[in-house]
């Protein structure tokens, strides 16, 4: 049993470091609309670190891309995308290769043309690493005119939009998004570990952890961290969906960066005065943003893109109590073990100060210290 006890202890630890080595969440943009000479136009933006896993288009092996390796490979970036995504049975004309920074990075934009009518361009079929990984998705936005169709999201599993065929759910795409994103998956991680445990002055006059003793010791500070954090994202969204709020993603994704810091930080030698729930509210908000963003790349019509937002918002509910309730029963049943406040809390808190300061440089400078 201790060693156990000791291995779950190890696990939880190095968790957030495997998990972000073996996967980044994924997605990919289509569009489809009227071409404004006549015929109809598409078009495709694929993230170059998925293209990347895929080509290898880092030639010399430095970490990074160049616009010369990636301008190299763009046959066979063509030759990949054309192969899994068919638009109906249009014969395509490509355009100038392009490339655009988003929110998440750099994107390779494949451009179409056809003489062919929009209708004769569905059904969509998209396969696009569907071999290497099954929960990228492709979000599919249909234009014809000024009507734009309810949004469809595409994957490996239902590669197929058939025209006609039910709008698809955000709500997945919510629970996908929370499930894959590391940086607010370790943020969270953070502000549980010492949730089972509560700071004691000793007879030395320092400060020791100790165990709670029952589970609703540990509920009260449980509900508080996902009540703050629940309610703060929920209000950035709600401003990024009434297009009242914008803020750069030059400073958000650093700033979520620097909460798992500061997070981390205070687990070791407290930091913030106020209750843990405040601090955690504050950071939410930021988080918040970072959850918006990834609707906010679709330009989609307002009233459309704040539906998409809200069911995406439950879907991070759902996935995030699902993890909280995962995470907070196998901290709860480990805490009495005495290496916990040494692994889980120290080293645990240790290791997510590291990974946030090399996401916090990576991001600010746009550098590549780490090899996921």
């Amino acid at each position: 049993m201790k060693r156990l006890t000791i291995l779950l202890l190890w696990l939880l630890l190095v968790a957030p470091f495997g998990v972000a080595r073996a996967h980044q969440s994924s997605d990919a943009y289509l569009q489809l609309s009227d071409a404004a000479e006549g015929g109809v136009q598409a078009r495709v933006d694929v993230a170059l670190r998925d293209l990347d896993a895929a080509l290898e288009l880092d030639a010399d092996g430095d970490g990074r891309l160049t616009w010369g390796e990636v301008r190299a490979a763009w046959p066979a970036i063509e030759r990949l995308v054309r192969s899994n995504v068919q638009f109906g049975h249009c014969a395509m004309q490509p355009a100038a290769p392009a490339l655009e920074r988003r929110s998440d990075g750099s994107y390779a934009v494949l451009q179409w043309r056809s003489d062919c009518a929009l209708a004769a361009a569905q059904p969509v079929r998209y396969t696009l690493f569907a071999d290497l990984d099954a929960t990228h998705r492709g979000l599919l936005r249909i234009a014809q005119g000024d009507r734009v169709e309810p949004l469809r999201v595409l994957d490996p599993a239902r590669p197929q939009a058939p025209e006609g065929a039910p709008p698809s759910s955000f709500v997945g795409e919510g629970v996908h998004h929370i499930v894959t994103g590391f940086d607010h998956l370790l943020f969270l991680l953070c502000l549980l570990l010492p949730a089972v445990m509560r700071r004691e002055r000793g007879s030395d006059g320092r400060l020791h952890w100790r165990p709670v003793a029952r589970w609703s010791g540990a509920l009260a500070p449980v509900l508080g961290i996902v009540t703050a954090f629940t309610v703060a994202h929920s209000i950035t969204l709600g401003l990024a969906a009434a297009r009242w709020v914008a803020l750069p993603t030059w400073f958000i994704e650093p700033a979520i960066a620097l909460t798992i810091v500061l997070a981390a930080i205070d687990n070791l030698r407290p930091i913030f005065p106020g209750p843990r729930a405040l601090v955690t509210f504050l950071f939410g908000l930021v988080h918040g943003f970072g959850f918006a963003g990834v609707l906010g790349e679709l330009d989609l019509p307002t009233a459309r893109f704040a539906w998409a937002l809200l069911q995406f918002n439950l879907g991070l509910e759902l996935g995030q109590l699902a993890i909280v309730l995962a995470v907070s029963a196998l901290l709860y049943a480990l805490r009495d073990h005495r290496l916990y406040p040494r692994v889980a809390i120290a080293g645990g808190s240790g290791a997510a100060l590291l990974l946030g300061l090399a996401w916090f440089v990576e991001r600010s400078a746009d550098l590549a210290l780490l090899p996921f």
